[in-house]
């Protein structure tokens, strides 16, 4: 008996973690169109997608660390990674795919705390005036994302919390990812607009 409540609790765990990174999803997207900051169509890249496991896997001890103080910081850094992978996918992927501590190596640069500054003065190569910006637009969109999380009601230090963490880490790094893609000039055309002859 105990082992099927336990199947039905993790079941369960996993539609709620779902569920919980599809509104986030639907939430950044829509933001993001409204603030011209996105296509109608969000770009993707399977290559930036892939790399995930690991990035993921390599910021998980520091970003977990910095969430109790915080945690705006430790969601929006995700963001900027996205937006590096998309740059070294435009612009030498070949290099960038081999290695594994991506994460790492922006990190060391100036170390955890400015890791913003590193993603968008050394990586994006920003201006002043961008680069806050960009800073602004990122602080809300994590901003946004610590609000769902904090109105999952889930009870801190458990496996569904530690999925919507996850989940929202997850969707942050896409979402910097297709907004740097578009700023690189990538836009997409819905299939129905394409002519095939």
């Amino acid at each position: 008996m105990e082992e099927k409540k336990n199947s039905d609790a993790s079941a369960s765990e996993t539609e709620l973690v779902a569920k919980f990174e599809e509104a986030v999803r639907a939430d950044l997207v829509k933001y993001l169109q409204g603030e011209k900051m996105l296509d109608e169509v969000v770009p993707e890249c399977p290559d930036v997608e892939e790399k995930w496991p690991e990035i993921v896997k390599a910021y998980l001890p520091d970003g977990a660390r910095e969430f109790q103080d915080y945690p705006v910081v430790s969601l929006g850094w995700m963001m900027f990674m996205g937006m590096a992978m998309a740059y070294f996918w435009d612009t030498d992927w070949e290099k960038a795919a081999k290695q594994t501590d991506l994460y790492q190596q922006i990190r060391d640069k100036e170390g955890y705390d400015n890791f913003d500054d590193t993603v968008l003065k050394s990586v994006l190569g920003l201006g002043e005036e961008e680069e806050k910006k960009m800073s602004e637009l990122v602080g809300r969109c994590a901003t946004r994302v610590l609000s769902r999380l904090n109105h999952e009601h889930v009870e801190p230090g458990t496996p569904a919390a530690l999925g919507c963490y996850i989940a929202a880490l997850h969707q942050l790094y896409l979402a910097g990812m297709s907004m740097e893609l578009n700023a690189l000039g990538y836009h997409m055309t819905p299939m129905d607009h394409v002519s095939l002859n």
